[in-house]
């Protein structure tokens, strides 16, 4: 059974539709990708899925419950969190706060600042920052910021992590290791459901991919299976 799934998800801005009619699943354990041209609806379904944007129509099942239409506070408490195309970092707090407030946030339960403390160091460690954890978030770089939000992702306790670009803007060195921490990500048991424009990095670590156009899913399959889509090809990848 599909860990994550929507049937039918729509959502117009105006008379826009943003998101059409798109069908999917992700499957507990897998990293699935999802690519497009820019203003594909990609962010806008993330959006969708953590209740940050309500659908017109359609349904979102977690676990096979429907979450249409709950809080966002909610979606993240059942175990479903989110990285944002452009970081939102608290700016002036300090690294190790940013994260704090995650491991608050995520619990259904009262949390000692203690416990939380003690949590966000585990979790700065092991995405590569405990050494930067005084400091506020907004001097660290464009790639330590987004390691920041995925940290305060885990923080909330995720079954299931959405990240939005999390490799955007950054070098080679520093894809090859955002790639290393998906990786390790899933060797712990949380699924993946990511947006990336790297193809490399989709193509290495996705077991499938999903393609949106215009807000319509236009493909699905292996990545060996999209790279050869003569439909991705000619409105995505290039010639």
């Amino acid at each position: 059974m599909p860990i994550l799934e929507g049937q039918g998800v729509t959502k117009y801005f105006g008379g826009l539709a943003a998101v059409s009619d798109v069908d999917f699943h992700v499957d507990q354990g897998e990293i699935v990708g999802l690519i497009g041209p820019n203003g594909a609806g990609k962010t806008t379904l993330f959006g969708l899925i953590s209740a940050a944007l309500v659908p017109n129509s359609g349904l979102i099942k977690f676990k096979g419950e429907n979450i249409t239409g709950l809080k966002p506070h909610q979606i993240c408490r059942l175990g479903l969190a989110r990285t944002f195309q452009s970081v939102k970092v608290f700016s002036n707090m300090p690294v190790i706060s940013n994260t704090a407030l995650g491991v608050h946030f995520g619990s259904p339960k009262r949390v000692t600042s203690t416990q939380a403390i003690k949590e966000a160091t585990r979790l700065l460690e092991f995405v590569g920052l405990s050494e930067k954890a005084a400091i506020p978030a907004k001097d660290l770089t464009l790639a330590n910021q987004k390691l920041l939000e995925v940290a305060r992702a885990l923080a909330t306790k995720p079954e299931v992590l959405l990240l939005d670009e999390i490799m955007a803007g950054l070098n080679s060195t520093e894809i090859g290791q955002a790639m290393e921490l998906v990786s390790q990500l899933r060797a712990q048991g949380i699924t993946i459901f990511m947006i990336e424009h790297v193809m490399k990095a989709i193509m290495s670590i996705c077991d499938r991919i999903i393609v949106l156009n215009y807000g319509k899913k236009i493909a699905e399959g292996t990545p060996q299976e999209i790279s050869t889509s003569k439909t991705v090809v000619e409105v995505y990848l290039g010639e």
